[in-house]
């Protein structure tokens, strides 16, 4: 059994940007829907005195997004506090602002971000978040530093090149240099191997290992490289290999996967935990990159992995960001109400049992 991370007691996670908003569907034990949340919160809308209700206040809910960022808060029993990480930071300047005022999370708890890969849709909301954090601490003349977590291989630019991949259509918005990050109020920290944060309860991973001969990766994928000459030109590159997953492990559940889009192919993601931890996974969270028309043939062949091959299944799956109709319906179908339709503004919460620890099932796949 890894020793890698301690076991947490408790996991609470909120998801603050996401393509989806969802507020009707049913959500199993643990998960909140935006609007109940709301409806507990001070200053949120107004009272009705009449109709003795209160009143929603629309302009203040979360918005959808191309893009994924999660809240996640580790508690370990025993321990006095509890640690508040972000796991990627949305698209833009604006949504992840946005959706955190809306939630009214406490900014400046959140004493590190981890980046999952070098795309904007991932890191687009870095620079204002740090420039939120900064506004708060000062206000409140705290003085809490906050990490962010990066993988040291940040590219010049990358592009999309779609079918038949002959033709670079666009460049992807750049990410943020490491400069104006340390500018923004960032301690930067760069990291390509497995390592463990917030008080040893998350695992970053490193490189993810190619094992699947199926999963290929983003294809129309383009990075722009500059020569020694000083020309630049795009190449190929299908393989994302900065991109990194992260994992908690719940003392009684096992593993909750955070794999924000899955270049690697989420089988090679669930793979290499297993093989890390050697812990049965209690859920898998994010992007399965598993949209589009090339990807269908993989779609079946992934579902086969989460719901029949490994052993035990996951108890839920939460495909989110850039997972794909498709995909979801197929999971829906394979994994029933362990298919989840999560989104922006949910909040999940699994508690931990120390007693039943010792007997969870062995994984394999």
């Amino acid at each position: 059994m890894s020793t890698l991370i301690k076991k947490v007691d408790k996991l609470t996670i909120t998801f603050l940007v996401d393509n989806t908003i969802e507020w009707m569907t049913k959500l199993p034990p643990g998960f909140t829907h935006e609007v109940r949340q709301h409806l507990a919160q001070k200053g949120h809308g107004t009272y009705d005195e009449k109709k003795c209700v209160p009143v929603l206040d629309f302009e203040n809910f979360c918005c959808g997004a191309h893009g994924f960022a999660a809240l996640i808060e580790t508690s370990v029993e025993g321990e006095k506090a509890s640690h508040l990480t972000l796991f990627d930071t949305g698209p833009d300047s604006q949504s992840l602002v946005r959706n955190i005022k809306a939630m009214q999370v406490p900014v400046e708890r959140i004493t590190r971000v981890i980046t999952s890969h070098w795309h904007s849709d991932h890191t687009g909301g870095l620079l204002s978040f740090l420039a939120l954090r900064s506004s708060i601490i000062e206000s409140t003349r705290q003085r809490a530093a906050c990490i962010v977590d990066v993988h040291p291989d940040r590219p010049i630019a990358r592009g999309i090149a779609p079918p038949p991949f002959d033709k670079v259509i666009c460049a992807i918005p750049r990410d943020p240099t490491f400069e104006e990050i340390k500018n923004s109020g960032g301690d930067l920290e760069e990291g390509s191997v497995g390592h463990s944060v917030a008080g040893d309860t998350i695992w970053v991973s490193g490189e993810i290992p190619r094992k699947t001969d199926y999963e290929v990766g983003l294809l129309g994928g383009v990075r722009w490289v500059v020569k020694d000459s000083g020309s630049g030109s795009w190449v190929t590159e299908n393989h994302i290999m900065d991109e990194r997953y992260i994992v908690v492990d719940v003392v009684g559940k096992g593993l909750v996967i955070f794999s924000a889009c899955s270049h690697a192919g989420i089988v090679n993601v669930v793979k290499d935990a297993v093989d890390t931890f050697k812990r049965p996974i209690h859920m898998i969270i994010g992007g399965l990159h598993l949209a589009g028309p090339e990807s269908a043939p993989i779609v079946p062949k992934t579902v086969r992995f989460l719901s029949t091959d490994l052993k035990p299944a996951p108890a839920y799956v939460l495909p989110m960001h850039c997972s794909g109709f498709h995909a979801k319906v197929a999971l829906e179908k394979a994994l029933g109400e362990g298919c989840v339709p999560a989104g922006v503004g949910h909040k999940v919460v699994i508690l931990g049992d120390r007693a039943i620890d010792d007997r969870l099932p062995a994984t394999a796949y």
